[in-house]
């Protein structure tokens, strides 16, 4: 959720410095249009008016992108956050089932059993990858560390995948 942030923040800064950029330039043009009109004719007002014109109409197209790339921006950060919740909540039942089984919880409780139903989905794939070691019922399921750090680089991947899409391309 901090990246979001950032990326947001991030985001907003650069669209702020855009735009002042952008009203800096069109009041320094302006300024010079209206210092050299009194010296030009009608024709040469008129073709600077029409280039004043294009300019004004330049501008308020890529006001309407900025804004455009800003609402994909928030759209993304909102699915970002909502994916960084659930993996989150995968992260707290695998750590759980690690440190029940490290700890050799009774099999008979409930909540046992109710943080092995959660994990058995995610953990399936990695059972007995590795060898278990433990000393009587206490148990260090490699496996399950191996599932927990698989977790955290398909996060990472996702949220980078996430940044790729919100970031602005550039042309070179």
């Amino acid at each position: 959720m901090v990246e979001d942030n950032k990326l947001a923040v991030d985001e907003s800064h650069k669209v702020a410095q855009h735009e002042e950029v952008k009203d800096k330039f069109r009041r320094e043009v302006n300024a010079e249009i209206e210092r050299e009109a009194d010296g030009f004719d009608t024709a040469e007002q008129e073709r600077f008016s029409a280039v004043g014109h294009q300019l004004k109409q330049r501008a308020a197209k890529e006001v309407a992108q900025t804004e455009a790339e800003i609402e994909r921006a928030r759209g993304v950060a909102r699915v970002s956050q909502v994916i960084d919740y659930i993996f989150y909540l995968i992260y707290t039942f695998i750590g759980l089932e690690i440190i029940l089984e490290l700890l050799a919880a009774r099999e008979s409780n409930a909540f046992k059993n109710f943080i092995d139903r959660v994990t058995a989905p995610l953990l399936w794939p990695f059972r007995e990858l590795m060898p278990e070691p433990g000393i009587g019922a206490f148990q260090l399921r490699l496996s399950y560390i191996f599932a927990l750090i698989f977790y955290l680089l398909l996060h990472w991947m996702i949220n980078g995948l996430f940044r790729l899409i919100v970031t602005k391309k550039t042309v070179i």
